[in-house]
């Protein structure tokens, strides 16, 4: 299971964690700070930056009656066209934010919450794209995004099963096949206990595509364990400084832990490693240290190999400890010092038994 990206860059089996850094509302309004936070991600280690591609006109209506008011959370009170307002990125940005991106050398995409975002998109020509996990219902948008045959990643909180599975067959409905699925606990902090990675493991068996979290956590606990359980993608808000006052600074990560984040997960991608049995290079040395058969004491040419002289020890010089009961009442061929490890040619007739198989 594997997409390519770009020319440069492919997601999933045998390839490294892409790890997204979301850029969202922590421009807080200011251009010069939008590209300040892609030169800071691409220190920070991240593969991509992430932006968002709507108005308050695309995504809502201007309506002030209670529906249309958030009744808890970290934006409780907000109107959502206001809200909207205070979060987008303006679209005369976008084309400028993707250069910058190149001239960095970090990969640039964005996630559309209309047809008119994607046809901008389309315009400045984005390689890829994001659908938001709110999104996830909206089977017209995935529907127009996914006949544009680019790839996509769609995160899926909130989400039943069927309104996933209502998604993916949107999406190869058009042809298209490019699709890795994230896990998200849509909550703003989310909670570690009701991250459920499982799930996302899940959905790579269900589905048979590439998985990843789209983690609103603090910290980078589930960004690690979701790489452990197999994670593709591991997308997190970025911002600045979180005293940079916007409504998505409380749940980012600075410039410092989001590095740490990604230092972790590329150490945790190298503690996965590959399958892999027997002696590894660094145990090489720790290998005498396994048990073996060694004469523990003096013993004869023609005496018998009992319990009392033939013992399993460290280290690991002589034979290995499965041969201990066929070597018990065997004669030695020669005079064996205490502290010897024991060999097949010690004993008489060694060398036939050994050829014909009786050891």
């Amino acid at each position: 299971m594997r997409i390519r990206l770009n020319e440069e860059r492919c997601i999933g089996d045998g390839q490294p964690v892409y790890i997204i850094a979301e850029m969202s509302a922590n421009h807080a309004g200011d251009l010069k700070r939008a590209k300040e936070i892609i030169y800071a991600a691409k220190e920070a280690g991240a593969d991509c930056v992430k932006i968002q591609t709507y108005t308050p006109d695309t995504l809502t209506i201007d309506c002030d009656n209670e529906y249309f008011h958030i009744g808890n959370g970290i934006w409780e009170g907000e109107n959502l066209y206001q809200l909207y307002g205070k979060a987008f990125t303006p679209w005369e940005w976008q084309a400028e934010l993707k250069a910058e991106a190149k001239k960095v050398g970090i990969d640039f995409f964005s996630t559309p919450f209309d047809r008119s975002s994607v046809d901008f998109l389309e315009e400045i020509g984005v390689e890829f794209y994001k659908i938001a996990s709110f999104e996830l219902v909206d089977i017209p948008l995935i529907e127009y995004v996914a006949s544009k045959g680019k790839p996509i990643i769609l995160s899926t909180g909130m989400g039943s099963l069927g309104e996933i599975e209502d998604a993916v067959n949107a999406i190869r409905g058009k042809n298209n096949e490019q699709l890795v699925l994230l896990r998200c606990a849509s909550a703003y902090p989310a909670v570690t206990d009701e991250m459920n990675l499982a799930t996302m493991v899940n959905m790579k068996e269900i589905f048979g595509v590439s998985v990843g979290l789209s983690d609103h956590s603090m910290g980078s606990v589930g960004a690690v364990a979701a790489v452990a359980l197999g994670a593709s993608v591991i997308e997190k808000h970025f911002c600045l400084d979180r005293e940079i006052e916007n409504p998505d600074a409380f749940f980012s990560m600075d410039p410092d832990e989001f590095k740490q984040m990604v230092l972790d997960i590329r150490q945790a991608e190298r503690a996965i490693g590959r399958v892999k049995y027997g002696i590894s290079a660094q145990e090489a040395d720790s290998s005498i240290f396994r048990k073996s058969l060694f004469c523990v004491q003096d013993i004869r040419k023609g005496e018998t190999l009992t319990e009392e002289n033939v013992r399993v020890i460290r280290p690991g010089y002589g034979l290995p400890p499965k041969f201990y009961q066929d070597i018990l009442g065997k004669i030695a061929s020669r005079d064996i010092k205490r502290g010897t490890p024991l060999d097949f040619f010690m004993l008489e007739r060694a060398e036939r038994d050994f050829e014909e198989g009786d050891l």
